[in-house]
């Protein structure tokens, strides 16, 4: 996924000002594909400047009033011709999966902690994403929109409560190689 197609997305969702996605990409599309403030402006300048968005005529033009941009047919047929794209899945790239593994060379001395932490936060974000997901998406909300957005929050879900388990896991090893009173000797 590509920056200016989550633009391209969001502005199609509903015609925003720069810092009305930025809050936007806080509250949705941030969850799995994060941007600045500054990535977002930077982004809108070259879409504007390639003909795929348009800033929104203002009523009263006064200095330093945000503009709020809509997609043009080249933007939507942009955005037409990505999703039909193929794409293949990305390499996982985790830090704490290279620590685990550095563990077992270095040992487990202060892993558990870390690992905790992870736990806790993966509970909040599933917390989120079900707090979400009751409040957007009660039953009778079944539009074909609303199914795919659904679809995507039902993903988020999923890898958290894969997250957990695999934590859980993760941590009770970690603990068992790990005695009380320190590290085991290699």
């Amino acid at each position: 996924m590509s920056l200016p197609h989550a633009i391209l997305t969001a502005l199609l969702e509903k015609p925003s000002s720069g810092l009305e996605l930025t809050r936007r990409f806080d509250k949705s599309i941030g969850y799995f594909w994060s941007s600045t403030h500054q990535q977002i402006y930077r982004e809108l300048g070259r879409l504007e400047e390639a003909g795929l968005i348009r800033a929104l005529p203002s009523e009263v033009p006064v200095r330093g009033q945000k503009k709020e941009y809509e997609v043009l047919p080249d933007g939507s047929a942009e955005l037409a011709r990505w999703v039909d794209e193929s794409q293949d899945p990305k390499p996982l790239r985790d830090a704490l999966l290279l620590r685990i593994r550095a563990a077992a060379v270095v040992g487990p001395q202060r892993l558990a902690p870390e690992l905790r932490r992870h736990l806790g936060l993966h509970r909040e974000q599933l917390a989120k994403y079900e707090a979400i997901e009751a409040k957007d998406f009660p039953p009778e909300r079944d539009a074909g929109q609303d199914r795919l957005r659904r679809l995507v929050l039902h993903g988020g879900i999923a890898l958290e409560t894969f997250w957990l388990s695999w934590l859980e896991e993760a941590l009770a090893e970690v603990e068992d190689l790990t005695p009380p009173d320190g590290p085991r000797a290699a």
